[in-house]
């Protein structure tokens, strides 16, 4: 069986792939049914976001990225935080919203 991965596409940006957990994950995050196909409409952008900025400020996360990371090397595991994972999706976001785009994924 093949893991899923999500190609997001925005006129207003270049295509962003991301794994299936994150992917679900930001989406479950703003609302959306994860699956291989989608819209996020430009008008609801900005609510995505701020579902996406809340759910940051509330990751119960180390003061600095910097001490996650040693933190999560001693455990010997992967720690990236919401705010690493998110960004690259918000900045797709962001461009979309600006230039009155939608974005898509699995069309």
């Amino acid at each position: 069986m093949r893991a899923m991965i999500y190609t997001f596409k925005s006129r207003a940006d270049a295509d962003l792939n991301m794994n299936a957990a994150v992917g679900d994950r930001l989406l479950t995050l703003i609302g959306k049914t994860p699956g291989p196909q989608g819209i996020i409409e430009a008008d609801a952008i900005p609510a995505a976001l701020a579902a996406l900025e809340a759910a940051i400020a509330g990751e119960d996360a180390p003061a600095t990225d910097a001490e996650a990371d040693a933190e999560a090397a001693e455990k010997g595991q992967d720690n990236i935080s919401l705010r690493r994972r998110a960004w690259p999706f918000m900045e797709m976001l962001r461009r979309a919203h600006a230039a009155g785009q939608p974005v898509v994924w699995g069309v």
